[in-house]
């Protein structure tokens, strides 16, 4: 067994990109080659923090605009803009505003950065691709799957880039594994096991008094009701300076996310499908974990392979292990383990004071497609895919049984109770 350690390990930097693959081409360039990308971000959180971080970074950007319903964070992104670029020596005027509107309503701003709260993709993806601007969005891409299939509309019908933030798919070390699993050196692949963790639980957080300076009625957007809770919005802190603590938690909760299996599986389960070809198409029947003797989540696919969310080491570390007749290979994040010394790939130093959202060159495939009009490594149709597979699983938990799922037509055969996950109400005054 052969394995690298964490601080051995691949890394590529933002400043050292190079040799970008890119997808088909979506249109004529909107930004020429040569201008300055304005940015806007919505939802400006934990996340958006790195991706602020790593966007500012990369020559010819300047983020001009932050959306956010929570006005201490507005005020901390208006801070540290304004620290950045005069430390740069540059003159940039950045604005904030409650309502992600008002940075769809700028001509001035070509591309929005969406980092809302996973129940606010769908319509702020369709209504930005209606605004005529590019998206990088975070994963997992929608909340429901008729929403991934009106944001992939929207995207083509608007001729507008967008980019998944699914990072792995730009990660030489899960390119290598993705690679050699295509090009058939494990042999056929008898098994995959992926490990993301479980399914969201009901909302059972205590209600607590809101903070002054926060919109919950637009946090919710086109969301049911909910009481306020601080997990769900961790608070920070200007004076003296404190980032959030803790992870939003309306991820854990079903009323407002998909629990581990969407946000993890967003990751793992989209390098399997990379992997195992399944990009464009889906499994065709999942069964929960629990259900008669299925220890684990369990997908089929139409070719007969199957992928468990299995732990696959006693770390259960969220990652991958393909299995083939000829050898497997284990990877996530920091982690590369072999049972060939041949399916290693290069050594490299990798940086552990560079946080991974940043030290991956994600970002930059995002902005040089934003110039070249071609789809970025992680397409609308890919993220939607992905999420699509997450959202699946959470069906069958819900159920508790099988669910039968045809990739082709996107639909569910012959269930119309899984049918009624297909979508969601939204509270008045939302649509798609």
């Amino acid at each position: 067994m052969q394995s690298i350690s964490r601080r051995k390990f691949i890394r590529t930097t933002i400043a050292g990109a190079a040799g970008l693959s890119f997808l088909p081409l979506v249109k004529s360039c909107k930004v020429p080659a040569n201008d300055v990308i304005r940015l806007g971000v919505v939802g400006l959180g934990r996340q958006a923090m790195y991706l602020i971080d790593g966007f500012r970074q990369i020559g010819g950007v300047q983020i001009v605009a932050g959306a956010d319903v929570y006005g201490i964070k507005r005020q901390r992104f208006e801070n540290q803009m304004k620290d950045f670029y005069t430390g740069q020596g540059q003159n940039v005027n950045v604005a904030t505003y409650e309502h992600y509107h008002q940075i769809l309503n700028r001509d001035d701003i070509d591309g929005v950065v969406i980092a809302s709260p996973d129940h606010w993709h769908g319509v702020m993806g369709v209504e930005t691709c209606r605004a005529g601007k590019d998206i990088y969005m975070e994963k997992p891409l929608t909340f429901t799957i008729r929403e991934g299939v009106e944001l992939v509309k929207a995207v083509r019908e608007n001729n507008i880039v967008l980019a998944t933030g699914s990072q792995q798919r730009s990660d030489e070390a899960f390119k290598h594994a993705v690679n050699l699993v295509q090009q058939g050196a494990l042999g056929r692949i008898e098994k995959v096991h992926a490990y993301v963790g479980g399914p969201p639980v009901p909302y059972d957080l205590p209600e607590e008094t809101l903070p002054g300076d926060l919109n919950w009625d637009l946090w919710l957007g086109p969301n049911p009701y909910v009481h306020y809770n601080h997990e769900l919005n961790p608070p920070i802190s200007l004076d003296p300076p404190q980032n959030e603590r803790i992870w939003g938690a309306w991820r854990w909760y079903k009323e407002m996310g998909g629990g581990f299996t969407t946000d993890w599986g967003a990751h793992m389960f989209d390098i399997v499908q990379w992997a195992m070809g399944k990009d464009n198409s889906g499994p065709t029947r999942i069964i929960p974990a629990g259900y008669e003797d299925y220890e684990f989540l369990t997908y089929e696919y139409d070719d007969g392979w199957i992928m468990t969310e299995e732990p696959f080491d006693e770390a259960m570390t969220k990652g991958v292990k393909f299995i083939g007749a000829d050898g497997w290979i284990e990877v996530s994040r920091g982690h590369y383990v072999a049972s060939d010394p041949s399916f290693m790939p290069a050594e490299q130093e990798r940086d552990d004071s560079v946080d991974y959202e940043t030290g991956i060159p994600h970002l930059v495939n995002f902005v040089e497609s934003m110039r070249s009009r071609q789809d970025p490594v992680a397409p609308v149709e890919i993220g939607h895919r992905t999420c699509t597979t997450c959202t699946l699983g959470n069906i069958a938990y819900e159920l508790m049984r099988p669910v039968e799922w045809n990739p082709a037509t996107e639909s569910f055969i012959n269930d119309p109770e899984a049918e009624k996950f297909y979508h969601r109400q939204y509270r008045p005054g939302y649509s798609l």
